[in-house]
Order: C-alpha cells, then structure tokens, then sequence
C-alpha cells in the first residue's frame, strides 16, 4: 500500500472506531478484523503502556510480558513525548477505570 492509502485507511478506521460505543461490539470487531497475532500484539502493547504509566520498570515489563526492550523502550518514549495522544488516552483510561 501506498502511504495515502494508508493515511485514508486509518482515518477512516479512527472514525468508524468512534462510532462503535458498545464495548462488546467493538471486542467482536477487532476480533473479526485481527489474527489472532494482532490481537496479541496490540493487547500486549496497550498492557506495556499501563504498565508503564503506573511505574514499572521497562527490565521488570520485559520480564514478565515477555516483550523485548526495543518495543517496551518505544512505548516509553511515545508517553514521554509532548502532546503525546498515547499518553492522553492512557491517562484518560486510568483515571477512569
């Protein structure tokens, strides 16, 4: 694909992704739409950067999701960044959950 096609694709996704306000509909989405792979890899991602925001040290992640430290260390740098969407979004999850 080309980087346009991609840019589209995810902008239309990103907007299908807000229409979806039942939690089990979309579960079922993602389901349908990843191999079980993807699935496991986006989980594992999201559970690194939980892990992160609470404080947990990157050695201590690597450890015990089993994940090297080259996608725990970016993870780590994408909640460093200024106006970070990945940081808004996990800081929004943990105040809510």
């Amino acid at each position: 694909m080309h980087q346009q096609e991609i840019s589209r694709g995810l902008r239309e996704l990103s907007e299908v992704f807000t229409l979806i306000t039942d939690a089990e509909l979309m579960q079922a989405f993602l389901n349908d739409l990843l191999t079980e792979r993807e699935r496991s890899e986006l989980a594992g991602r999201w559970e690194l950067l939980k892990r992160l925001h609470a404080g947990q040290t990157q050695r201590s992640i690597a450890e015990s999701l089993g994940m090297s430290l080259c996608k725990i260390t970016r993870g780590s740098r994408e909640l460093k960044k200024p106006d970070s969407a990945v940081l808004r979004v996990v800081e929004s999850w943990c105040q809510g959950s």
